[in-house]
């Protein structure tokens, strides 16, 4: 007999920490993902389907940015208020994770929606015997986030790898935790994993700290090398720093689209040609392989490895598409120019013999292959 999933539902599942979250969970075979849209909210009967179809509920959605601070207060209280409600109408008591920010001890509107948010699901919690964890959340860095928006790491990744210039208005230092690291707190959260202060006999509060810490003009001055030696000359900085990877593995994300393919410097002399493949101020493999005339390879995304395509022999077709999402980013190479494409995480990638001869492809990855590593996920680039 098969063992009951866990069902979860993630309030903001399209936003930045509930893109990653969800992501990270459907790997889960443990877990089942309830679908959440942000109608919901303006729809009583689809809340309330949703809040009785979950064990487990992540409420991540909220607003913390508006011209008037009211409206922000208003909103989030408003979505609290009303994810309380339709778990009373339908006589549920799923667990509540709510996603809190540091800001809660700061005099504004937005931390304090996010303090009486916390408390009213305490109350709630009390009164129907639910369990209820809050996790105070700092400055959140990682893929995908939106310029200007989610983090001034986000912003000034965006801006250099479009060749702008962030302005530093305050060179203070940051304490930041990236994605991959949080999520891991939300999970232990969900699996009961994780100690807090008691708010009450049901409910507790987890303060998570920033495990990063950087100054601003530090954290550009690392991203002005990752343009200078990455983008601009092909190296592979060194990943052995795990604050350092995340960071590139971010920047990489930002990177535009139509950078690719990048054609190798050919030497070439009577005795023929000469070209570098990679330059790395890190350790990896190398490897290569031959394909034949319409076989594909691949299909499958790395959540933190950093991976590299050249095509030395024959025509390719390399995809892309990230996860989540239906746009597939499509490059042609051809090994008369030989070029290569690299992998971001979280892209499920593959590559095609388009060609009527054998494909040569050589490859390089940051970490050697490990049959035991839970890193690459398959999944086909043409289907979700």
């Amino acid at each position: 007999m098969k063992a009951q999933k866990h069902k979860i539902g993630i309030t903001g599942q399209a936003g930045f920490v509930g893109y990653h979250l969800y992501t990270t969970l459907m790997l889960n075979e443990e877990v089942e993902l309830i679908n959440f849209e942000r109608s919901f909210f303006e729809k009583p009967d689809e809340l309330q389907a949703f809040v009785s179809s979950c064990d487990t509920i992540v409420h991540l959605a909220a607003m913390n940015r508006h011209e008037d601070p009211n409206v922000i207060y208003e909103t989030n209280i408003g979505l609290v208020d009303k994810l309380i409600m339709a778990c009373e109408s339908k006589q549920v008591a799923p667990h509540i994770i709510f996603s809190s920010s540091s800001q809660e001890i700061r005099d504004n509107l937005y931390g304090k929606s996010k303090k009486e948010g916390k408390l009213k699901f305490a109350a709630w919690s009390k009164n129907s015997g639910a369990k209820f964890t809050s996790l105070t959340i700092p400055n959140v860095f990682g893929p995908f986030g939106r310029p200007n928006y989610n983090s001034v790491v986000a912003t000034f990744c965006h801006k250099v790898a479009h060749n702008e210039e962030p302005t530093i208005l305050n060179d203070g230092e940051v304490g930041l935790i990236y994605i991959n690291e949080l999520v891991a707190h939300f999970i232990d959260a969900i699996f009961g994993n994780i100690k807090g202060d008691h708010l009450n006999a049901n409910s507790i509060e987890v303060d998570i700290a920033p495990n990063h810490h950087i100054k601003v003009s530090a954290l550009l001055s690392l991203l002005n090398k990752f343009r200078s030696d990455y983008l601009e000359n092909g190296i592979f900085p060194n990943l052995d720093d795990d604050f350092e990877k995340a960071l590139f593995n971010t920047f990489r994300c930002y990177v535009p689209v139509e950078h690719y393919p990048v054609k190798f410097t050919q030497h070439t002399d009577p005795r023929g040609s000469f070209v570098e493949i990679a330059r790395t101020q890190t350790s990896g493999q190398f490897s290569f392989s031959t394909t034949v005339p319409g076989i594909t390879r691949g299909n499958h995304f790395h959540t933190r490895k950093a991976e590299r395509f050249a095509v030395i022999k024959g025509k390719a077709r390399i995809q892309l598409r990230r996860i989540g999402t239906d746009d597939i980013i499509n490059y042609e190479l051809n090994g008369d120019e030989p070029a290569y494409v690299d992998m971001p995480i979280w892209y499920t990638h593959n590559i095609t013999n388009i060609g009527e001869d054998e494909l040569i492809t050589l490859f390089w990855i940051n970490e050697p292959y490990n049959p035991d590593d839970a890193d690459t996920y398959f999944v086909n680039v043409e289907n979700n």
